[in-house]
C-alpha cells in the first residue's frame, strides 16, 4: 500500500463537550482521567477551534457530504417512521473513498436515514453495524407506558453492500451499556482484515458515548467513584485507546490518517450534563459551547506532533480534506462548503483555509462566525430560552469575551460588512442550487 492511499480512521464521539478531556482542560478535573486521548493529542494536531452543527443529524450530514445541512435538508433528529436522512442524490464521503478502492465500514450511530436505500450499506459502506437513529431510543422499552403497537422497537442492525440490512437485537438499556465495546471489537477486526491484504481502508466509528442515557459498560461501572457520566468518559477514553493501539500494533500508524472528534457540544440534560469548558452553551444553541468541540488529527511523519492551533476549521472541511487525501475528485455539480485543510494540517501553512461560516439551526440563520468575531441574529444562550430574532444583532469578540457576554456591535460596526458578505454569497448559491426540503423522498 502506497503513501498516496493512506488508511483513514475517523472516530466521532457523541455529544463530547470541549471541556471534558484532559487535553482540553478537563479529565481528572471532571473525575475522569483521559490518558489515551491525551496521549493522542501529543502525537498530532489538536484543534481548539473545530466547529460543528447544532445537533447529531446536521453534523453527520455535513461530515458525510461536505455541505451545510440547510442544503441537504438534514436539519434535525426525526422520530422513527417519518421521512428523514440524506437523499440518494447526495454523494457521501464513503462513496468517494470506495470509488478510490478503499474498503469501508461503519460501526456505530448512523442517523442519516433508517429505510432501505438510505442505510450505510446503501451509501458507500461495504458493511455496517450499529443503530440507524439515536441513542435515547434505548430507553423506550424501560419507559412507563411504552406501547410497541404505536412505536416500533429500536434495533441494533447489521448490513452489507448489495444486501438488505437486518435487525439483530433490541436496542435497550443493557445493549446501550455494551454497544461501544462491540463497535470497537468489530472495528479492530475490520482493520486487521484489510491490513493483512494491503488494501487501504476507511473506518468510520461514530461511538455512542456520551449521548444520553450516558451509561458505562459493566466493566467500567463504579470505576471512577464520580458517577456514571465519569465512568462513561473513562470507558470512552479506553475505547479510543484500543483503536489507536490496534492501529499501531498492525504497523499501520504511519500510513493512516486518524481523526478523533465530537459531533456536538455537551449534553444539557440532567443527570448527564456535560461541560464546554471556557465556552458558554450546549448543543442545540448557537453559542461557542455548541460550535466548538474537540478534534485531534494524527498522521505520523506528515502532521507535526504536539501542535496546537486556534485556527477555524469546520466539520464540512473533513469531507473535502479526506477526499483529497485519498485522491478522490470533489463533486463539481453542487456547492461543496468544505475546504481542503490538508496544507494547514501538514503544517505547510500556519493559517486555516477558511475565515468563517454561517450557522443555522433548522432553517434559521442563527449566527455567523468570522475570524475572532461572532454575530448573533437570534439570542438563545440556553436551550428553549430564546429572545427570538434580534432587531439589533449582538456582536462578540470571542478571543476577548469567550463567554459571549459583552455585545460590542456599537463600537465595531465595520465587522458587519465582511460577515454579511459571507452570508450573502452563501445564500445567493441557493438560487442556482435549490436546497433539499426536509423529509424529501428519493
Amino acid at each position: 500500500m502506497s503513501v498516496s492511499t493512506p488508511n483513514i480512521v475517523l472516530i466521532v464521539a457523541d455529544n463530547l463537550g470541549w471541556g471534558e478531556l484532559g487535553c482540553y482542560g478537563g479529565g481528572a478535573l471532571r473525575g475522569a482521567p483521559t490518558p489515551n486521548i491525551d496521549a493522542l493529542a501529543t502525537q498530532g494536531l489538536r484543534l481548539q477551534n473545530f466547529n460543528v452543527e447544532s445537533d447529531c443529524v446536521p453534523t453527520r450530514s455535513a461530515l458525510m457530504t461536505g455541505r451545510h445541512p440547510i442544503r441537504t435538508g438534514c436539519l434535525q433528529s426525526v422520530p422513527q417512521g417519518l421521512p428523514q436522512g440524506l437523499t440518494r442524490r447526495e454523494i457521501t464521503l464513503a462513496q468517494l473513498l470506495s470509488a478510490q478502492g478503499y474498503a469501508s465500514a461503519h460501526y456505530g450511530k448512523w442517523h442519516l436515514g433508517d429505510v432501505p436505500g438510505r442505510l450505510p450499506s446503501d451509501r458507500g459502506f461495504d458493511e455496517w453495524y450499529g443503530i440507524a437513529r439515536t441513542t435515547d431510543e434505548s430507553q423506550f422499552t424501560s419507559t412507563v407506558g411504552f406501547d410497541p403497537a404505536v412505536v416500533d422497537l429500536p434495533w441494533i442492525m447489521r448490513g452489507r453492500s448489495g444486501q438488505p440490512s437486518e435487525n439483530l437485537k433490541v436496542y435497550d438499556l443493557d445493549s446501550r451499556r455494551q454497544i461501544d465495546a462491540e463497535l470497537v471489537e468489530q472495528s479492530i477486526a475490520f482493520m486487521r482484515r484489510n491490513a493483512s491484504t494491503g488494501r487501504p481502508f476507511f473506518l468510520y466509528l461514530p461511538l455512542i458515548h456520551l449521548h444520553f442515557p450516558t451509561l458505562p459498560h459493566p466493566d467500567f461501572a463504579g470505576r471512577t467513584g464520580a458517577g456514571e457520566f465519569a465512568d462513561s468518559m473513562v470507558e470512552l477514553d479506553h475505547r479510543v485507546g484500543q483503536v489507536v493501539r490496534a492501529l499501531d500494533e498492525l504497523g499501520a500508524a504511519e500510513n493512516s490518517v486518524l481523526i478523533f472528534c465530537s459531533d456536538n457540544g455537551p449534553e444539557f440534560r440532567v443527570p448527564y450534563r456535560g461541560t464546554a469548558g471556557p465556552w458558554s452553551g450546549t448543543y442545540h444553541t448557537a453559542m461557542e459551547g455548541s460550535l466548538r468541540v474537540p478534534c485531534i488529527v494524527r498522521w505520523p511523519g506528515h502532521i507535526p506532533a504536539a501542535r496546537v492551533s486556534n485556527e477555524i476549521v469546520h466539520v464540512t472541511d473533513l469531507f473535502t480534506t479526506l477526499a483529497g487525501v485519498a485522491g478522490a475528485r470533489i463533486p463539481q455539480d453542487r456547492p461543496i462548503d468544505g475546504v481542503d485543510q490538508l496544507p494547514f494540517f501538514l503544517g505547510r501553512q500556519s493559517a486555516s483555509a477558511r475565515e468563517g461560516f454561517p450557522f443555522y439551526i433548522k432553517e434559521e440563520l442563527r449566527a455567523v462566525k468570522w475570524r475572532d468575531w461572532k454575530l448573533h441574529f437570534y439570542w438563545e444562550p440556553v436551550v428553549n430560552e430564546s429572545k427570538g430574532k434580534l432587531e439589533s444583532p449582538y456582536l462578540f469578540n470571542i478571543t476577548r469575551d469567550p463567554k459571549e457576554q459583552m455585545d460590542v456591535m456599537a463600537y465595531n460596526t465595520w465587522v458587519r460588512a465582511p460577515m454579511l458578505k459571507l452570508v450573502k454569497a452563501f445564500q445567493d448559491s441557493f438560487v442556482q442550487h435549490p436546497n433539499t426540503r426536509p423529509g424529501q423522498l428519493d
